[in-house]
């Protein structure tokens, strides 16, 4: 079975770089019954960057100004979920990106387990369009 790639919306906040910032941001949108596709965390210069793909962009929104949260985005990633095919699943998608001189910015991979996989995966905005050709995202 195909990967399923589909071009999504994400956001990200600063916040400090400190035990609790990651569980107080996702609790809030929990609480505000927000779903979310990906999430994304790591340092930036002296904290954090919080990386949020939600399913629905207006919820999140919502919630984040209820929170006061100080967001950009949209900005744009690729969201991939399919069978774990064994060594070189990751690579195959890398290879066709690098085939067409697309450079990938990150991306995080995990094993999802029931033989799945999952991955996010972002390139600068303006290679957004034709890497979506390239990997046949949705």
């Amino acid at each position: 079975m195909a990967d399923d790639i589909r071009r999504v919306d994400y956001f990200y906040v600063q916040v400090p770089n400190k035990p609790g910032e990651g569980a107080r941001a996702l609790g809030t949108l929990r609480d505000a019954g927000v779903n979310l596709l990906a999430y994304s965390g790591f340092p930036s210069g002296r904290g954090s960057q919080l990386d949020f793909v939600p399913e629905d962009a207006a919820a999140f929104r919502a919630a984040a100004k209820k929170a006061k949260w100080k967001v950009t985005g949209p900005k744009k990633a690729f969201v991939i979920a399919g069978d774990d095919r064994g060594p070189g699943v990751v690579a195959a998608t890398i290879e066709k990106l690098a085939g067409a001189k697309i450079n990938v910015t990150a991306m995080d991979a995990v094993v999802a387990g029931g033989g799945r996989y999952g991955a996010i995966l972002w390139v600068a905005p303006r290679d957004v369009t034709r890497a979506a050709k390239v990997l046949g995202a949705r």
